[in-house]
């Protein structure tokens, strides 16, 4: 069904002044007809006819009252005319239309964690109807409870999204779906499962999260762009049916569900220590070559193979060594003392040749 715009609407203060003059009317002519009833014959029946009329009117003209519509900034109203689309209302300002057309609007006492719908009544969040009938033609913002989701690996996760939204259909919005905000709700869960399921929650080997049949280094923690996304690429498209835009979506809350979060922490800071171990080892060697490579550029010392192997393997323990080295500072022969055991003096001060 295509939205209707109603473009032909009265102004709605004319109306209202036209009705109030139309009311005082019938009632001084009503007051008039009954004094004019104490007259015989044809006019007093005329009188008669009159009165009835003018008091029929009175009775059932309120009615006409019915037809005034008020409409903020960004709102509009579906209206139906005994069961039929008539159109939609949009515009701020005060109209008169059809008194007999009925707004319609299944959503509108549905409540979700949105905003419009959403007030606070003593820090605890509660939600009411929008506005009744109207429809909020808004940016707003659709926050879910947080979803717990197994990643690609099997892993437990909890995610939780914010989605920016707005009606662009009213007529979509309003008939071709139950409750449009309950069906944006559900879709959103839905397309983020869809989405979460592809990947891991963070850099995994041999996973393809693309699906051309490459593995790729796509994560929840590390690609959170490209997951949002498409979350709102897969949301867009389900939603489509209902007239609805999604402008935005993010993420607002991820990390492992609580009964593996505490091994996955473990396994992260194993990683990590793995990954400084690492690098201070490379750092090592390389100041062990260097150190070689001086001596033996500036004839220093001239060391044997045996000797060198010593020397290195001194050096990688100090330099890769969790506590400061207390190093023995040789005080006799040189062939004695540098690999061999000789009088000491220790030293708090860490140092290397």
């Amino acid at each position: 069904m295509t939205e209707k715009i109603i473009n032909k609407r009265p102004n709605g203060m004319l109306a209202l002044v036209l009705l109030i003059i139309a009311y005082i009317a019938a009632i001084v002519l009503a007051v008039l007809c009954g004094l004019g009833l104490e007259n015989e014959g044809a006019l007093g029946t005329l009188y008669g006819i009159g009165l009835a009329v003018f008091a029929v009117y009175l009775i059932v003209g309120w009615l006409l009252f019915g037809g005034l519509k008020t409409l903020k900034p960004q709102e509009a109203l579906v209206l139906t005319l005994f069961g039929k689309y008539y159109g939609t209302l949009k515009g701020e300002g005060f109209y008169w239309v059809n008194p007999f057309c009925q707004a319609f609007n299944p959503a509108a006492k549905t409540k979700l964690g949105q905003s419009g719908d959403v007030t606070t009544e003593k820090g605890s969040a509660a939600t009411q109807s929008a506005g009744g009938m109207k429809i909020s033609l808004k940016v707003m913002t659709l926050s879910n409870a947080k979803q717990k989701i197994n990643d690609c690996l099997g892993n437990p996760v909890e995610i939780g999204i914010a989605v920016t939204w707005r009606v662009t259909d009213t007529a979509k919005a309003v008939f071709a779906v139950d409750n449009y905000k309950e069906f944006l709700s559900l879709q959103c869960d839905t397309a983020l499962r869809d989405i979460v399921r592809i990947y891991p929650y963070d850099v995994a080997p041999n996973v393809d999260t693309t699906g051309d049949g490459l593995a790729d280094d796509g994560s929840l923690r590390g690609s959170s762009e490209v997951v949002v996304k498409r979350i709102r690429d897969k949301i867009q498209e389900n939603v489509k049916i209902a007239g609805l835009e999604i402008i935005e979506a993010r993420i607002t809350y991820l990390a492992y569900a609580p009964e593996i979060a505490a091994a996955m922490l473990q396994r992260q800071q194993a990683s990590a220590i793995i990954d400084a171990r690492k690098m201070i080892v490379d750092g090592a060697v390389g100041m062990v070559e260097m150190a070689l490579e001086r001596l033996s550029e500036n004839h220093t010392v001239e060391l044997d193979e045996e000797r060198k192997a010593a020397m290195v393997s001194n050096l990688l323990v100090v330099l890769c060594g969790n506590k400061d080295a207390q190093p023995v500072v040789n005080s006799g022969s040189i062939y004695s003392g540098i690999f061999g055991i000789s009088p000491v003096i220790i030293c708090k001060k860490r140092f290397f040749c």
